[in-house]
């Protein structure tokens, strides 16, 4: 499946550091800003404050879902696919952002992918992973605002088949799944033989080789994280991300013309 935006880099969400100003900063070589991630709730919104206490970033305004219309509003005229990454301890906050996030054409990303202690005990996060049916729930909550849906998941995590999750995921009405590969890029070839939603692969996005070989894997988008305020990676990552699909449509043109029959036009 192709990814519903063009170029086809992301930049991916970074707690309490990803805002509009963050978005449009990089807008020169992405297709796709996640904004975020933002706690919805009570539950998430007292694990941010407890990571705040221990020295760590998080959004936290006084509205969040105002927070996040505020945000979008202010992309309204940049030259990207805006998305915003959220957490919540139950479905009905996702949906409430998703609700927002379709009023501006945005993606909504379902977070399931955040370890700290704190969120993974309010419900958020990647104890979502753990339990594919409520986060299933999460998906159709969002899906059914008609908001494009986003899942951020991670590998890695013992116990959990992320093939049949992103399979269920999909059926759920998931469009996109935001892959945090753990340096376990041929996961990312299994997601995407489970789903024929589009798959985002992230981690250690930098430059031509790590572009090349979560592409060759059959992601269909890749997304920078930790550097994505430096514009040198974004722009080593688009070239290569451009160069990559450049490529492969060349392949496709030789090898239909090398099939087309005899006297054909």
């Amino acid at each position: 499946m192709s990814a519903p935006f063009e170029p086809r880099v992301a930049a991916a969400s970074l707690s309490g550091e990803s805002d509009a100003g963050w978005a449009r900063a990089a807008s020169e070589h992405v297709g796709a800003a996640f904004l975020g991630g933002i706690a919805l709730d009570e539950p998430t919104r007292a694990a941010a404050r407890e990571l705040v206490a221990r020295d760590r970033t998080e959004f936290l305004p006084p509205d969040p879902l105002a927070f996040v219309d505020e945000q979008l509003t202010a992309l309204a005229d940049a030259p990207l696919r805006p998305a915003f990454n959220v957490r919540a301890a139950s479905p009905d906050p996702i949906r409430e952002a998703a609700d927002v996030c379709r009023d501006h054409g945005a993606i909504v990303e379902v977070n399931a992918h955040c370890r700290q202690d704190e969120m993974c005990a309010a419900g958020a996060g990647e104890s979502l992973l753990r339990d594919p049916a409520r986060l299933c729930e999460y998906v159709r909550a969002a899906a059914g605002t008609g908001a494009a849906v986003s899942v951020k998941v991670r590998t890695e995590l013992g116990g959990v088949d992320l093939s049949d999750v992103a399979a269920r995921l999909d059926a759920a009405g998931a469009d996109l799944l935001h892959v945090d590969a753990m340096d376990s890029e041929r996961v990312v070839a299994d997601v995407v033989a489970a789903t024929d939603a589009a798959v985002i692969a992230n981690n250690g996005v930098r430059d031509a080789a790590t572009v090349r070989e979560y592409l060759d894997h059959g992601a269909d988008a890749v997304s920078v994280g930790r550097p994505s305020d430096d514009p040198r990676v974004l722009r080593r990552v688009r070239e290569a991300t451009e160069a990559w699909f450049a490529e492969r449509s060349g392949d496709d043109l030789e090898a239909r013309s090398t099939t087309r029959p005899e006297g054909s036009p």
